[in-house]
């Protein structure tokens, strides 16, 4: 093995702060040190996370979108998505029904849709908070710091807003019309405001270098994210980066380690999209630092529907089944789904 590699490694198994170059070098890890890489995130996670899994129930209640992001299968541009609001009837009756399957979290995650006036946001945490308790995480894109205090104020608990990229000139490439600094003045603001703050990055975008996955990784931890989702770039066909190739399993298994090593009481999800491009890529996710799944609950007749890239995994099965088959894997691993809310407890 590199020697360079050897010696970064060890930094991060002492908990040393490891610098630029040493995770550089880590990412950059070939076979027979990838698996050194990959044990090492495994133990850190039991070390700082413990061995319980913690389950999270996406809700996708809008496929509406304002925005013209490149990579994104919602873009308002593409007409080929047949488009759809949840009620807010819908959206509470289906967070009702994952507290009483055995969720402790939900996720109301959407496009861009200014049809979810912060009032009708604030009405349904509120409700959501008030009849199941459930920890409510919100994933609706770049608001106003005043709507995310409005949402603050009802109950939310988590907003999950991800960087995708560190490089301001692929960000605003991806993003049309937006800028990279916005996107961190919002992650700022929310924690300011006292959110748990997700935020995370795509693997193998078109443009991104090994230097870029660094400084992705480097604004997580200065920012001190709560949690990241960490997933390979999937090419959508209605896009305009339809046919570049996607990211491989093998390069975001790595950078989920690294991310685990210089991050270690962070929550890492296995990635739905990881296991859309590799049939058991969630379970090589949790054997490489991820402590997370975010099933999808979204009504079966919607999935399909919120298309952000094509073929995602999970579209078809009902909320019991995806429980069977996770406690199932978790179980596999010598590992047990956590009963508790998953709150990020700092170390």
């Amino acid at each position: 093995m590199d020697k360079r590699f050897i010696k970064a490694l060890e930094k991060a198994r002492r908990g040393r702060l490891l610098q630029y170059d040493d995770i550089l070098v880590l990412l950059s890890a070939g076979p027979q040190e990838q698996v050194e890489l990959f044990t090492l995130a495994d133990r850190v996670r039991r070390r700082y996370m413990g061995d319980e899994v913690h389950i999270r129930g996406i809700i996708e209640f809008s496929n509406y979108c304002v925005r013209q992001c490149c990579y994104c299968g919602l873009r308002a541009a593409n007409t080929g998505v047949k488009r759809y609001r949840l009620s807010e009837e819908v959206i509470v009756h289906t967070a009702q029904k994952a507290y009483r399957l055995g969720y402790r979290t939900v996720v109301l995650q959407s496009g861009e849709d200014p049809y979810y006036s912060i009032e009708r946001l604030a009405r349904i945490i509120r409700r959501i908070k008030m009849e199941t308790g459930l920890a409510v995480t919100m994933s609706v894109g770049e608001r106003s710091f005043a709507d995310y205090q409005r949402m603050r104020e009802a109950g939310a608990d988590r907003y999950l807003l991800k960087q995708e990229t560190s490089d301001p000139v692929l960000f605003a490439k991806l993003r049309p019309q937006t800028i990279l600094e916005d996107r961190v003045r919002c992650l700022k603001w929310l924690k300011e405001l006292g959110f748990q703050i997700g935020s995370g990055n795509m693997v193998g975008l078109p443009g991104q270098t090994m230097e870029t996955l660094v400084r992705d990784l480097v604004l997580m931890r200065e920012l001190d994210v709560d949690m990241a989702g960490i997933g390979p770039f999937i090419p959508h066909p209605k896009t305009p980066l339809a046919g570049n190739p996607g990211g491989t399993l093998v390069m975001t298994l790595k950078v989920l380690a690294v991310a685990r090593l210089i991050m270690p009481d962070v929550n890492f999800p296995a990635t739905t999209a990881l296991e859309t491009i590799h049939s058991g890529g969630r379970k090589l996710a949790l054997q490489c630092g991820a402590n997370v799944i975010m099933p999808n609950i979204t009504p079966v007749a919607c999935r399909a529907h919120y298309s952000i890239y094509p073929n995602k995994a999970g579209t078809k099965e009902e909320p019991e089944e995806c429980l069977c088959s996770i406690n199932k894997l978790v179980g596999e691993l010598g590992r047990k789904v956590s009963t508790g809310l998953g709150d990020r407890i700092k170390i």
